[in-house]
C-alpha cells in the first residue's frame, strides 16, 4: 500500500505445489520477506496496510468450475501486527481473487453456478451479489487505486464501477503483427506418431503432426500425402499390392477410415462415414481388398474396400482391441480380447462363416497373435512362467519375466513345430537325367498362365486350444511379436520399476525356427515395424530411425532413414480449430460417465466455438479449451502442450540453507541449514557434506568473490552457477578480517530438503509425546516418492506399539491399494527360533498395534482415497 514494495507468491519454502506463501520485496531490491501466514495464495492489503485479506491456498489456474472439495478457498482477514485471524467467507465452493476497497472486500466466487463478483461489507459482515452473469464466468478480476475493478467476461474486458456497481465493456486496441498466427513451414520429424513400411520396404510411411508422409528408405523425395492443418491424419498403412495408403482422419469432423494413392495423386477417399468414436490403426488384408480396424468402444470391424461395407466382428465389453492381424490368405483375423477374469484370450474371426471363436485357454493371459506365413501355426504370447522374484524386505513376490512364446497348430495334420532333434544321414536319390521338355510350337507365343489363387486358410477349430506347443526360449518380458517365413521377431524389455529406470534396455531379437537360435538385432530401441513381405525392418532407436534386413545378420545392414523431408505447411488457425474439435470429441468419447455430468456437451461446444476467431496464440487456445472442459465440473482435467517458445529458467545454485539479513550488522548470516541425509542423493544437503564446514549463525560475506551487500538478494549471485562448485566467504563476525572461503556442490531444488526437515520434526514430536512407543510415517504421494517413503519407514517401525500414517498434502497417484494391503495384514501365527529372543509375525510385516491416519485439505486423488 505504500507503493514501495511488491507482493508476490512463491513455493520457495514449500515441498509441495499445493502450499504457497506471500512475500514482499522492495522496489529497490534486497531480501524478500515472508508474510506471517504459513500458507497463503492470493491477497490484498487493507487501505491502511495494517491487515490483509487472503486465501490460504491457490488453485486459480486449474481448469475447474463449481469445485466443492476440501481445497475450495475461503477468505480470511489477518492482522499483520496482532496476528489475529478472522474468517470472511465460509462456502463449500471457491471464494477467490480478494480485493479490498474502502470498507468492502470484493471477491470472485462460483457459489451460484458461475463465477461472479460479490461484495463483503466489513462493518455488517453481510455479502451481496454484484454481478449476475448466468452464461459466462467473471475471470481474473483486479482492483485499481480508484476503486474500479477490471475483469474478463466472454473474452472481453469489463470495468466495474464499485460505486454504482455497474459494469461496462472496455473498447481496446492491441497492436499485433499476428506472428503466432502466420502460416509457416515447420519440421515435424520430432513429432512422429506412427509409421509403417511399403510392401518391400522401399519407402516409409510416417504419421507426423497430423499429416501422412511417404519418405524414401534411401533415395528420392518425401511426399506429404494429405497436407492439411485442418485435420488430424494418423495410423498410415500401405496396401500389400503397393497401390494405396489407408489411414484414420477427422477431416469430416469425425474419425473415419480413408485411402489415398501411394504416390500422392488424387484426393483422399473416405471409406467409412457416420463415425462416433476414436478409431485405431487400419490393417490391410493380404489381397488388399479388406481392412480391419477397431475403436475406443472395444469394437472390431472388417471393411470391404470395393463396396465399403463395414461388418462388426467383435465387441469387447472390457477394453479396446488393438493387436488384430490378418491370416496369410486373408480369410481370418486373430486378436486378443480381455475376459471377465482380467486376463486376455486370443480369438479368431473367420470370414467364411462370420463366426468368432476363442483360440486359447481362458485361464491364462494370452495376447499378441502372429500368423505363420505358411498358414500352419498361430504364434502368440502368454504369461505362464510363474517363478516369481522374491522381495528382499518381506517374504512376498512380484512377477517378472513370466511371458513365453507359444504356437497353435491350426490343423490336426500339422506337424509339431519343434520336434525332437536328431542327426541323420541324408540319402541321395539315384535318378538319371531327364531331357528337358520342349514347348509345343503352338504354345511358344502364349503368355504364361496366371497363378491360381491360393485356397483359403483352413483351421480345425475342434481341439484347437489343446494343440499348443511352446517355442523353446526362456520366459522373459516379451512384446511386439511378429512372424516371417522361418523366423519370429520380438522385443525383450525390462520389468517396470517405480522411481528408477529398468534394469535393461529394450532389445529386438530374431529367432530362427529351423536352427532354434535367437539373435539380437538391436540392443536399445523404442519400437519397430516389418514390411509385408517380411524382408525389412524399420526400427526406432532414440532419436534415430534405421532400416535393417529382417535376418539374423540384419545388424550389419543398418541404414539410417532420413526424416529431413518431414516438413509441413502449418496454418495455425486451421490447426487450432482442429485441436478444439478433437478435444471436444475426446471428452465426448472418454468422459467417465456418458451423460457428461448432466451438461449439454454439444451446446457447450457451440458456446465456446466462436471464441476461436479471437485466438492469436496457442496459449489462447489452451485457455479456451480449459474454460470449456471446466464446465463439466470434474477434477483431473488439465490442458497443456503446444508450440511455446519459453526461454529456459536460470539454474540457481542452492546451498540447502536459509540466509537472513542481520540488519544491525548489515550482513547476511546463515539462519538455518537443512539437515539432509547425504547418503541419499535426493536428500543431499550441500553445507552438511564433508569438507563444507559452515555453521548456523555464521555470516556470508561474499559469493564467488562478489560482495554480498544488504541491498542485494543472495539468489541473484547464485544464478546460472548450478553446474559448478560455489565458493562462500564466511566468518563468525560480520567482517572480512579472519574470514575463510569454503566451497560447496550446489543443488537446484531444495523442496526435498524442506520435506525431510518437516517429516523429521513430525517424527521427533510423535516420539517425544509417546516416549518412543509410537511410530510415524508420512506418505507424500501415491507414486514413486510415496512408495519409497513407505518402504523406507514402515518395516523398521513394525515393532512400535502404535503408528501414525500421515497423508497430509498427499498429491495422489495409484499405489494406495499396495500400502493398504500391507497396513491391513492380519496376524495368523508367530514364528519362534532358538537363536532369537523375539517371535516373528506370520505373515511378515504385520503391524499389531493401533494405527491412525492424518489427512488435510491438501490430500487429493489417491491420497484422498487412502484413509
Amino acid at each position: 500500500t505504500d507503493g514501495r514494495s511488491i507482493l508476490f507468491r512463491s513455493h520457495r519454502d514449500s515441498w509441495t505445489l499445493g502450499q504457497t506463501r506471500l512475500y514482499t520485496v522492495s522496489m529497490n531490491g534486497g531480501p524478500s520477506e515472508p508474510l506471517p501466514m504459513p500458507e497463503s495464495g492470493a491477497g490484498d492489503y487493507s487501505p491502511d496496510g495494517a491487515r490483509i485479506v487472503y486465501s490460504p491456498r491457490f488453485r486459480d489456474f486449474r481448469s475447474e468450475k463449481r469445485y466443492g472439495g476440501g481445497q475450495a478457498n475461503d477468505l480470511f482477514f489477518f492482522d499483520l501486527k496482532t496476528y489475529e485471524t478472522k474468517r470472511v467467507t465460509d462456502h463449500p465452493r471457491a471464494d477467490r481473487d480478494p480485493m479490498w476497497i474502502g470498507n468492502t472486500v470484493y471477491f470472485n466466487s462460483d457459489r451460484d453456478g458461475h463465477f461472479n463478483i460479490y461484495a463483503y461489507d466489513i462493518p455488517t459482515g453481510k455479502t451481496a451479489t454484484v454481478t449476475n452473469n448466468r452464461v459466462w464466468d467473471v475471470r481474473w478480476p483486479s482492483a485499481g487505486p480508484d476503486g474500479r475493478i477490471v475483469y474478463e467476461l466472454n473474452g472481453e474486458l469489463q470495468v466495474l464501477d464499485t460505486k454504482t456497481r455497474r459494469s461496462a465493456p472496455i473498447s481496446i486496441t492491441v497492436p499485433d503483427d499476428g506472428l503466432a498466427k502466420r502460416p509457416s513451414r515447420i519440421s515435424v520429424a520430432g513429432l512422429i506418431h506412427s509409421a509403417s513400411l511399403s510392401p518391400k520396404g522401399e519407402r516409409v510411411l510416417f504419421g507426423a503432426r497430423g499429416d501422412i508422409f511417404s519418405a524414401p528408405s534411401e533415395k528420392g523425395p518425401t511426399r506429404n500425402l494429405t497436407e492439411t492443418s485442418s485435420a488430424h491424419d494418423k495410423w498410415p498403412n500401405w496396401s500389400p499390392d503397393g497401390k494405396w495408403v489407408a489411414f484414420v482422419s477427422d477431416m469430416s469432423g469425425e474419425e473415419e477410415i480413408y485411402i489415398v494413392a501411394q504416390d500422392g495423386s488424387g484426393k483422399p477417399d473416405a471409406l467409412t462415414k457416420g463415425g462416433r468414436a476414436m478409431r485405431y490403426a487400419p490393417e490391410w488384408s493380404p489381397d488388399s481388398k479388406r481392412l480391419v480396424f477397431s475403436d475406443k468402444d472395444g469394437k472390431l470391424y472388417v471393411l470391404t474396400v470395393a463396396d465399403r461395407k463395414v461388418v462388426e466382428v467383435a465387441d469387447s465389453p472390457r477394453g479396446q482391441i488393438r493387436d488384430y492381424t490378418w491370416s496369410p490368405r486373408g480369410n481370418h483375423v486373430a486378436f486378443s480380447m480381455p475376459e471377465s477374469n482380467g486376463f486376455s484370450s486370443v480369438y479368431i474371426w473367420s470370414a467364411g462363416d462370420g463366426k468368432l471363436r476363442r483360440a486359447t485357454d481362458e485361464m491364462f493371459n494370452e495376447f499378441n497373435p502372429a500368423w505363420d506365413p505358411q498358414g500352419d501355426y498361430l504364434f502368440y504370447l502368454s504369461d505362464r512362467e510363474f517363478a516369481p522374484q522374491i522381495s528382499s524386505i518381506e517374504f512376498n513376490f512380484a512377477l517378472n519375466r513370466e511371458t513365453g512364446i507359444f504356437a497353435l497348430a491350426l490343423r490336426k495334420n500339422v506337424k509339431h513345430p519343434f520336434p525332437p532333434e536328431s542327426d541323420e544321414v541324408a540319402v541321395a536319390k539315384d535318378e538319371g537325367p531327364k531331357p528337358a521338355e520342349q514347348p509345343k510350337e503352338a504354345e511358344k507365343d502364349k503368355p504364361a498362365a496366371p497363378a491360381k489363387p491360393s485356397d483359403d486358410l483352413v483351421i480345425d477349430f475342434d481341439g484347437l486350444t489343446s494343440r499348443v506347443a511352446r517355442v523353446p526360449v526362456e520366459a522373459n518380458n516379451y512384446g511386439n511379436l511378429s512372424a516371417k517365413t522361418g523366423h519370429l521377431l520380438y522385443t525383450i524389455g525390462s520389468a517396470f520399476y517405480y522411481g528408477r529406470q529398468g534394469d535393461r534396455t529394450t532389445s529386438l531379437r530374431i529367432y530362427s525356427i529351423k536352427d532354434r537360435k535367437e539373435t539380437t538385432l538391436v540392443e536399445d530401441m523404442n519400437g519397430y515395424t516389418i514390411s509385408a513381405d517380411g524382408s525389412k525392418l524399420l526400427v526406432f532407436q532414440g532419436q534415430a530411425i534405421n532400416m535393417y534386413d529382417a535376418t539374423p545378420q540384419g545388424e550389419r545392414t543398418r541404414k539410417a532413414v532420413s526424416t529431413s523431408g518431414l516438413v509441413a505447411d502449418r496454418v495455425p488457425a486451421e490447426e487450432w480449430n482442429q485441436i478444439f474439435n478433437e478435444v471436444w470429441r475426446r471428452y465426448r468419447d472418454w468422459f467417465y460417465v456418458e451423460n457428461m455430468h448432466g451438461y449439454d456437451w454439444e451446446a457447450l461446444r457451440e458456446q465456446y466455438r466462436p471464441l476461436l476467431q479471437h485466438v492469436a496464440h496457442r496459449s489462447d487456445l489452451n485457455y479456451v479449451i480449459s474454460e470449456m472442459i471446466s464446465e463439466l465440473t470434474v477434477q483431473h482435467a488439465y490442458v497443456e502442450g503446444g508450440d511455446y517458445q519459453i526461454p529456459p529458467r536460470p539454474r540457481v545454485a542452492l546451498p540447502g540453507a536459509r540466509l537472513e539479513l542481520d540488519r544491525s550488522a548489515g550482513r547476511y548470516r546463515v539462519a538455518k541449514i537443512f539437515e539432509g541425509q547425504n547418503e541419499e542423493d535426493i536428500y543431499r544437503s550441500p553445507l552438511t557434506e564433508i569438507g563444507a564446514n559452515v555453521s548456523v549463525g555464521e555470516y556470508v560475506l561474499a559469493i564467488d568473490g562478489e560482495n554480498l551487500s544488504p541491498n542485494e538478494d543472495p539468489y541473484r549471485l547464485l544464478r546460472n552457477k548450478a553446474n559448478n562448485p560455489v565458493q562462500l566467504t564466511v566468518n563468525k563476525a560480520p567482517s572480512l578480517e579472519g574470514a575463510r572461503t569454503v566451497s560447496f556442490r550446489p543443488i537446484t531444488d531444495e523442496s526435498n530438503l524442506i520435506y525431510l526437515d518437516w517429516i523429521n520434526a513430525n517424527r521427533r514430536k510423535v516420539s517425544e509425546m509417546t516416549q518412543g512407543r509410537v511410530g510415524y510415517i508420512h506418505i507424500p504421494d501415491m507414486g514413486a516418492a510415496g512408495i519409497r517413503e513407505f518402504i523406507k519407514w514402515f518395516y523398521v517401525q513394525t515393532r512400535k506399539e502404535g503408528l501414525v500414517v500421515d497423508v497430509r498434502a498427499n498429491g495422489g497417484g495409484n499405489v494406495s491399494r499396495m500400502l493398504i494391503e500391507r497396513l491391513r495384514r492380519r496376524l495368523l501365527a508367530t514364528n519362534f527360533s532358538r537363536t532369537t529372543d523375539e517371535a516373528n509375525t506370520y505373515p511378515d510385516g504385520v503391524f499389531m498395534g493401533p494405527m491412525v491416519a492424518l489427512l488435510n485439505e491438501g490430500s487429493g486423488s489417491d491420497g484422498d482415497i487412502f484413509p
